[in-house]
């Protein structure tokens, strides 16, 4: 997943504790401090913590070279580097190590280069350059074992910075007052990772009810709205698309935080990989998708287990027959192509309902090119 990271060095700690917090609030992985604010951020919550310093005594969970030195010119460059003797002793001390380099021109460009060999991040910050120095740097380090993290202002920039070239940087450091800011890149970061899912139509073949079993409910951490589910079915290659609990009915109340997602040997997707619905828990990350395939994470906060009557759905999609079991009950709904939830008990042969179908198997959750046979 790319890094965000949050600016927070300008010397004054309520200005800095501001955009932490809102870092914190939005999931941002580290924040730049100055060495002596290490102590405060602690106190604030759990978020990694990159310090510009240049002790291997510090506690910092990076070290930051490069500020107040060569790196964003304070030092004039030289042949030689202190910045860069210092990078690779830290490293080579076992510590995990940034570089800064502040980017106005070739020569620094170059710079970063020579600097980002000794180190495990390198933040690059522009002047009055947008895409071509940071996509020098993409393509010069892309063999190096090494973070590329763009300084970055607002959220035009950050989406540039992701998606320069195919790859886009690792990272962004985000440099704001603008808590709306802060948080619209933490949505753009969320975005840029979720590419859309294909969902096909497949055809209703059977619908049959087939008795009481194992039932489970995962309760998540998020509202989903009308249209969104999740993918569920009896085999890996095969997955429906169930909707949330998010529609009012004449019998319960709406719950969309809710997907009543099937029997317990049903897989669900999570991620690229499958995993059972018996295995499901609190705490678990799972993914919600809409009926145009666009996905995003939310987590489990509960699980429920329950005994109730189900229901055998089988579909046929490119001459393949896949099944899945669901709660015999109005509230539980398939999707169609054009977005409407249905409800399982209204479900007949040649309705048309959305599905991900793939053509390779899984095994452990994990897509293969294997033949199995799941009936």
């Amino acid at each position: 997943m790319k890094q965000l990271w949050i600016k927070a060095d300008t010397g004054i700690w309520e200005n800095d504790k501001k955009r932490i917090i809102t870092a914190l609030e939005s999931g941002y992985d580290f924040a730049l401090v100055n060495e002596s604010e290490i102590g405060n951020v602690r106190e604030l919550g759990k978020i990694k913590i990159a310090a510009h310093t240049t002790s291997e005594y510090s506690n910092a969970d990076a070290i930051v070279i490069g500020r107040e030195s060569e790196g964003d010119g304070t030092i004039p460059l030289g042949e030689t580097s202190d910045d860069t003797r210092t990078a690779e002793k830290l490293t080579n001390a076992g510590k995990t190590v940034a570089g800064y380099v502040v980017i106005q021109n070739k020569e620094y460009e170059r710079f970063a280069s020579e600097l980002a060999q000794h180190t495990r991040y390198i933040i690059v910050i522009g002047t009055d350059w947008k895409v071509i120095p940071l996509e020098n740097l993409i393509a010069d380090l892309q063999p190096q074992n090494v973070e590329i993290i763009a300084g970055i202002t607002d959220a035009t920039e950050a989406k540039l910075a992701l998606e320069t070239l195919e790859h886009g940087s690792d990272g962004v450091l985000v440099d704001t007052d603008d808590p709306s800011e802060i948080k619209k890149i933490a949505e753009i970061r969320e975005k840029s990772e979720m590419k859309p899912i294909k969902l096909t139509s497949a055809t209703i073949t059977r619908v049959k009810p087939v008795g009481m079993g194992d039932r489970v409910c995962i309760d998540t951490c998020s509202l989903m709205k009308p249209g969104e589910g999740m993918l569920i079915g009896s085999q890996s290659n095969g997955l429906f698309l169930v909707h949330a609990e998010s529609e009012e009915s004449p019998y319960v109340a709406a719950r969309p935080f809710r997907v009543n997602a099937g029997a317990v040997h049903a897989y669900i997707k999570v991620g690229e990989k499958t995993r059972y619905l018996s295995e499901m828990k609190a705490g678990d990350d799972v993914l919600i998708i809409d009926k145009d395939g666009r996905q995003k994470k939310a987590i489990v906060g509960r699980v429920k287990i329950e005994k109730r009557p189900l229901i055998l759905v089988e579909a046929k999609v490119k001459n393949t027959t896949i099944k899945t079991l669901l709660q015999n009950a109005e509230t539980i709904k398939l999707v169609k192509p054009d977005g409407t939830p249905t409800p399982v008990t209204q479900l007949k042969k040649d309705d048309e309902i959305l599905v991900q179908h793939e053509e390779t198997a899984r095994h452990f959750g994990i897509e293969i090119e294997e033949t199995i046979i799941e009936r």
